[in-house]
């Protein structure tokens, strides 16, 4: 149940239409997320300038979704959490290293260790100890991948938050929730 409207792209008009009309071109449909912050086109344009930003760091486009998942999950966002298997989907990943992001867990050690540092990050609030930054440095992550992965949490923190306040209607093949892990006490946290 939608609680902020999601704008129709055929009536919407002023700075919300334009950036309507780049997602419809780029994406060829605009998601309901994007209708929701287009009530807001400074946090529509902020959003998606951000992640245009970080598309171009270091981090490869299957990392990125798995970075997504794992904090959906976390977060408990089933919307983001459908979107991003979906898109995960697109761009080639398993559904075991989907399922696999969704627990913060990767056959890869250096793709684990980015996982487990954005779960980390999400369920400490950012407030890291030595041992978390250790394990990730140990896995071969530079200063800048640390840095890139918190952008990326911070990123897919504010998409869950909207979805949340919103009740945005999913728009992808829904995939439920496992479970909420968005606690200290978590034991896969």
């Amino acid at each position: 149940m939608n609680r902020i409207a999601h704008l129709d792209p055929q009536t919407t008009i002023g700075p919300a239409k334009a950036l309507f009309e780049g997602v419809q071109k780029k994406l060829g449909v605009v998601p309901n997320l994007f209708r929701v912050l287009g009530n807001a086109p400074a946090a529509l344009q902020g959003y998606l300038s951000f992640n245009a930003a970080l598309a171009d760091g270091s981090l490869s486009p299957k990392v990125r979704e798995l970075i997504a998942l794992a904090v959906a999950e976390t977060n408990q966002c089933a919307y983001c959490l459908s979107a991003h298997t979906f898109i995960g989907g697109k761009l080639g990943l398993a559904q075991q290293d989907l399922a696999d992001a969704r627990q913060a867990n990767a056959a890869d050690p250096r793709t684990d260790a980015i996982l487990k540092l954005a779960r980390h990050i999400v369920v400490q609030r950012g407030e890291l100890g030595a041992p978390e930054l250790e394990q990730a440095r140990t896995a071969g992550l530079t200063d800048g991948e640390i840095i890139e992965t918190v952008a990326h949490v911070a990123l897919n923190i504010f998409s869950n938050y909207v979805n949340h306040i919103a009740g945005t209607v999913i728009d992808f093949p829904e995939v439920t929730l496992t479970h909420g892990c968005a606690t200290s006490s978590c034991a896969c946290g």
